[in-house]
């Protein structure tokens, strides 16, 4: 069965999200406590099975695969069985097990991206989920941008972290406004003084700094994603931060600005959405 684990006990996660080899910076947020989400286990008392879900709707499945017992609860869960769900939840697994297992287990409601042309939501989406490394050379050996006097690129404060809106926004990933200002970082695009996009840590764990990036919708298709997300790398590299990239491979417009400016694939792996 699934029961949710205090979250005084989250610490006992740390051994095993430090053997994960995918990126797991959402999971960290929520077991380290820097956001409010859930973790369930296959017991309270001695876990084998860890199921870790950010208030973004990401999760990260870990941990035993062979309980059959929590494996048909997880079921139940990941096809919203009990309605709960209002919205799509999108699952990582390890280790690399865990996908026979689901293979098995969702063999009559899984359907590839490509196939689920309905877009039906009442059955499980694979998708994969590209990791990219940053490439500080191949940044560096990027041509550098011309000055446009109609844009201004500013540290993200709070007023503009208020301002920002839309599906992937700085809102989203921290508690609050005084939170972002206190732990986390951005630069935002101002277009004749408009905000027009906003890159952002999503995700910080130690030096590592997960990019998220929104651009309003009318600035879109005119470069200033690129330019305002390598104002950000500037500033890691300048603070001996790594840039992080992580996103759906069927995000064609996130592959190709990631590759952009300066990262490169390092691994892809199937990413589950879950039912709606």
């Amino acid at each position: 069965m699934m029961e949710l684990l205090n979250e005084e006990h989250y610490s006992i996660l740390t051994p095993l999200l430090n053997e994960v080899t995918i990126n797991n910076l959402f999971a960290c947020a929520v077991v380290e406590r820097k956001v409010k989400g859930q973790v369930f286990v296959d017991q309270v008392d001695a876990p084998a099975v860890f199921y870790v879900v950010h208030p973004y709707g990401m999760s990260l499945l870990m941990g035993d695969c062979s309980n059959a017992e929590f494996n048909k609860d997880f079921k139940a869960h990941a096809l919203n069985s009990d309605k709960k769900r209002t919205g799509h939840e999108w699952m990582q697994t390890f280790p690399r097990a865990w996908d026979g297992v689901l293979e098995g287990l969702f063999k009559d409601v899984m359907v590839n991206s490509a196939e689920n042309e309905q877009a039906d939501t009442s059955v499980i989406e694979l998708n994969t989920r590209v990791n990219f490394q940053f490439s500080k050379a191949r940044y560096l050996a990027l041509e550098e941008l011309p000055e446009v006097p109609e844009i201004s690129i500013v540290r993200t404060d709070k007023q503009l972290f208020r301002a920002m809106k839309g599906s992937v926004v700085p809102s989203y990933f921290w508690k609050d406004e005084d939170d972002f200002w206190e732990n986390g970082l951005g630069f935002s695009l101002l277009y004749h003084g408009e905000l027009a996009a906003t890159a952002y840590s999503a995700f910080i764990q130690g030096r590592k700094v997960e990019f998220g990036i929104e651009t309003v919708e009318k600035f879109r298709r005119k470069g200033l994603a690129a330019r305002v997300c390598r104002a950000l790398i500037a500033y890691c590299i300048a603070h001996g931060d790594e840039p992080v990239w992580a996103c759906r491979l069927e995000n064609t417009g996130s592959y190709a600005l990631a590759q952009q400016i300066g990262f490169e694939v390092k691994a892809q792996v199937p990413y589950y959405r879950l039912a709606k």
